[in-house]
């Protein structure tokens, strides 16, 4: 899964990534950074 990177300022694959729920009750997906270890989270499926 590709997300962004607030550290690095730019789209990255995610490390580590899993599914997760929001408070909300919606899907994301949360993992970190390959390069800088920065945690990492996409809104949806």
């Amino acid at each position: 899964m590709e997300g962004y990177c607030v550290k690095c300022k730019s789209k990255r694959e995610m490390k580590d990534s899993k599914s997760v729920t929001m408070k909300n009750g919606k899907p994301a997906t949360e993992g970190s950074c390959p390069v800088c270890g920065t945690k990492m989270f996409k809104i949806g499926k």
